[in-house]
């Protein structure tokens, strides 16, 4: 087995205050936050990326907005845990994010992420359409969730949301938020 591309990542973000969680996308993004606490993990939006200024100018407002201390963008690793393309430019895009915005970045595994919010939504009475255009923020949610519920202040990175370590403890109840509706 491979080292975990996450560990060289660990970066730390506040442990009070606003997080979002990032589901990148070369063409969306995927937009999640935290309550201050960082108790709760509610889905945002889903940005469509422009171009870069547009992009620097959407971020810098977030975290104005909504007082955005740390990000956590998803790392999309190969089921064998080993870094893919995606990743590599889900780093990239993360260290452009904190450049732009001076709001600190880690990084968390994000493997099961978008098939987990398939699944929560297609229990739903969502349209096809409305649930394509929920997807991406309630992975991000699924991703914000699942790293608030990491060991996250341990000297070891946060590992792997996998199907044991992501239940529905960690999904919660109101895994929609109010926007499903």
């Amino acid at each position: 087995m491979s080292e975990n591309p996450v560990e060289h990542l660990n970066f730390p973000v506040p442990l009070k205050g606003r997080l979002a969680g990032i589901d990148f996308g070369t063409v969306r993004v995927g937009v999640a936050i935290t309550d201050a606490t960082q108790m709760i993990a509610s889905p945002l939006e889903v940005y469509t990326r422009r171009n870069e200024t547009l992009d620097e100018k959407f971020f810098s407002e977030l975290v104005q907005l909504e007082r955005i201390v740390g990000f956590v963008v998803g790392l999309p690793v190969h089921m064998s845990g080993d870094e893919s393309q995606k990743s590599r430019e889900a780093v990239a895009f993360g260290k452009w994010l904190e450049r732009k915005t001076s709001v600190p970045v880690t990084w968390f595994d994000e493997r099961y992420t978008t098939a987990m919010a398939r699944d929560v939504l297609s229990q739903t009475n969502l349209s096809g359409k409305k649930r394509k255009a929920f997807l991406d923020k309630m992975a991000a949610q699924i991703l914000l969730r699942a790293y608030l519920a990491s060991d996250r202040d341990s000297e070891i990175a946060p590992h792997s949301l996998d199907e044991e370590t992501l239940d529905e403890e960690t999904l919660g109840d109101d895994s929609l938020g109010t926007e499903a509706s």
